[in-house]
């Protein structure tokens, strides 16, 4: 049964429903905001240059020094940031007991397809250039990051480079189409996410490529020897088709899976500290984490 929080949530952002007419700027704005909530106690955050990506370590008290998690934010690839996703990278960091290292990227529309994923891969090459051990490593992500996080596996076994052990997309936009039948079935349901937001954002991002080209719809993408996956995603979502779907193509090519369809969840709830299914989901993350990494 859904918690009275998750109803508070849905409200709320009933109240403040998608504008097809705020600007870019506007809508970063709001997402920055998010940004003010703190940390959790005793958790931090140190600045790093990766092969010059901007990204952070963030760690909560007594994590293991060699085990690490690459976050990923979202954000449609026209916002989110390091900066605002701080919180969500500590609550994955005590669930995991690694330490996150949480990577920007460059948005659209001013950096378009395949700028988010260059420099997804870029931070990911950084960061075993520092001696981190790929079967002590995972790499997960909320939206547009969960739809890097498989870009970045495809484009990884493309180019031959070392997987990680695991790989956790969360609520991931995996088909720039927007052709899916949940794009309709749960348009009523989902109070964040419409098909007329995403088609814009797909625009921005995609700047007249294909919109089934793998790293930027990693549905399209050859998903044989990927490593195993939690793909995790609400019932509630537009999106819920990307997650289901994408998990049954893995699947049938071989790869190990583990779907968690979550009950009444709307787009991206991981993020949202007073939700208790967040920090539930997050746990399951932090499960995986500790059964795929040697």
């Amino acid at each position: 049964m859904a918690s009275p929080e998750l109803q508070t949530l849905i409200d709320a952002k009933r109240a403040n429903p998608y504008d097809g007419n705020k600007s870019i700027e506007a809508l970063r704005a709001e997402s920055n905001a998010r940004g003010d909530e703190p940390m959790p106690e005793g958790a931090k955050n140190t600045i790093v240059d990766a092969n010059g990506v901007y990204a952070e370590w963030i760690e909560a008290p007594g994590v293991a020094q060699d085990r690490t998690f690459l976050f990923i934010h979202g954000g449609g690839y026209y916002r989110g940031s390091v900066q605002s996703t701080r919180p969500t990278a500590a609550r994955i960091s005590a669930a995991t007991g690694a330490r996150v290292l949480s990577t920007s990227y460059r948005l659209a529309p001013e950096h378009a397809f395949p700028a988010a994923v260059d420099d997804v891969y870029c931070t990911y090459q950084w960061l075993l250039s520092q001696g981190a051990d790929p079967a002590k490593t995972a790499v997960g992500g909320i939206s547009a990051g969960g739809g890097l996080t498989l870009a970045l596996l495809l484009k990884l076994k493309e180019n031959g480079d070392p997987l990680p052990a695991g790989a956790a997309p969360m609520s991931a936009w995996t088909d720039m189409t927007q052709m899916a039948s949940s794009m309709q079935t749960k348009a009523d349901e989902d109070p964040s996410i419409s098909k007329p937001y995403l088609d814009r954002m797909s625009g921005y991002y995609l700047n007249g490529a294909d919109p089934k080209t793998p790293l930027a719809s990693p549905l399209f993408g050859d998903l044989a020897g990927l490593p195993p996956l939690l793909v995790q995603v609400g019932t509630a979502e537009t999106l819920l088709d990307d997650s289901r779907v994408f998990a049954e193509r893995a699947q049938a090519a071989g790869v190990d899976v583990e779907y968690q369809p979550w009950q009444d969840m709307i787009h991206g709830w991981h993020m949202v500290g007073f939700l208790p299914e967040a920090l539930e989901a997050i746990g399951k993350v932090g499960d995986f984490f500790k059964a795929r990494v040697a």
